[in-house]
């Protein structure tokens, strides 16, 4: 079962964890560990970094809310809350927490497969996502530093703004440094245009 979705249960009723962790191998899951407890779920998944987590809404320790608010927080896994309460206000708190689905007991076969495959995939998205914003974020940082560096050339050493732009790049091909190394050395007087 090597690419099939990894999977963490959380229910505090033995039966029915029994029964879903059953049925989630019947169907090609590979369920890597079980809790009764909220707190010990948490720290599986923070272990084992399933694809996945199950988690019920009511279980000592944790409830399942504050256990998916962590999850998704650290961004360990998807979560799908799968419970026997359907108020709309566990609702809204479960997807204000991160949660990609819920589902409500008794639950079916033919609902529980296709939430767990859109909050995998939701998932996925999610995280490819915050690494997008995370490389724009940094490739931003490195413009600005370079910008700074651009105007301490041109104030202290009156080159142009495309000199100083070239003597950052050339920099950082000729010292197999990065962009971010050469503005920033710049910036401290480390590295200055000959005179």
């Amino acid at each position: 079962m090597s690419d099939a979705p990894r999977i963490l249960v959380a229910e505090d009723e033995a039966i029915i964890r029994l029964d879903l962790v059953e049925t989630l191998r019947e169907e090609g899951y590979d369920v890597i560990a079980e809790a009764a407890r909220g707190d010990d779920a948490l720290r599986l998944i923070d272990e084992l970094r399933p694809d996945i987590a199950i988690l019920d809404v009511r279980m000592p320790g944790l409830d399942g809310i504050e256990v998916a608010r962590e999850v998704v927080a650290n961004r360990f896994a998807a979560v799908l809350i799968l419970t026997a309460f359907g108020q709309r206000e566990l609702v809204e708190r479960a997807a204000e927490a991160g949660a990609m689905a819920y589902l409500v007991k008794p639950w079916q076969r033919n609902d529980l497969v296709p939430a767990i495959e859109m909050a995998i995939a939701r998932h996925r998205e999610t995280l490819a996502l915050a690494e997008e914003n995370e490389s724009l974020s940094d490739q931003l940082e490195v413009r600005k530093l370079v910008d700074r560096a651009k105007g301490k050339l041109m104030d202290e050493h009156a080159m142009s703004e495309n000199d100083a732009f070239r003597f950052v790049q050339t920099g950082a091909m000729g010292s197999r440094r990065s962009m971010r190394e050469v503005a920033e050395a710049v910036l401290a007087g480390e590295l200055v245009p000959e005179s």
